[in-house]
């Protein structure tokens, strides 16, 4: 894992983000899949970062620290994933839509909504004044 500091051209937000790899960046980059979380821009650059230096005796305990953090990392992210299941309600690939409903038609919900939707719904709901949040999603047997 590697964690890039990256900067948004267009409106300037810089944020951490984790990488497989500094090959896996590249080949992300590449297929314009990594964009700015709050305006949707592709414009997306790493940003100067200070190397962390390692030496012979703290290396053991980097590694052991990396894989606690990575530990962590995961329970929060399998904590919000159970927070939205129960607190919301999934509507798949109708997000677009049922989010411009609520916001145009006023449609009332007793819950709020998750789903899936492409980058340019998101620019696109952005645009409108519709505000959205990505967050990293995975699948897991144990969730």
């Amino acid at each position: 894992m590697i964690k890039y500091n990256l900067l948004c051209k267009k409106c300037k937000l810089t944020f951490d983000s984790w990488f497989a790899s500094s090959k896996e960046y590249d080949k992300l980059k590449n297929k314009k899949l990594i964009n700015c979380h709050m305006c949707g821009s592709l414009r997306v650059e790493k940003n100067l970062m200070a190397p962390k230096l390692i030496n012979k005796t703290s290396s053991f305990k980097d590694e052991k620290n990396n894989f606690y953090k990575y530990q962590k990392i995961n329970k929060t992210i399998n904590d919000y994933q159970k927070f939205i299941k129960t607190n919301f309600e999934y509507v798949g690939e109708n997000f677009a839509y049922e989010a411009r409903s609520i916001h145009y038609n006023h449609k009332i919900r007793n819950k709020g909504i998750y789903g899936n939707a492409s980058k340019k719904d998101l620019k696109d709901l952005n645009e409108e004044g519709i505000y959205t949040q990505l967050i990293p999603w995975f699948e897991r047997e144990n969730n």
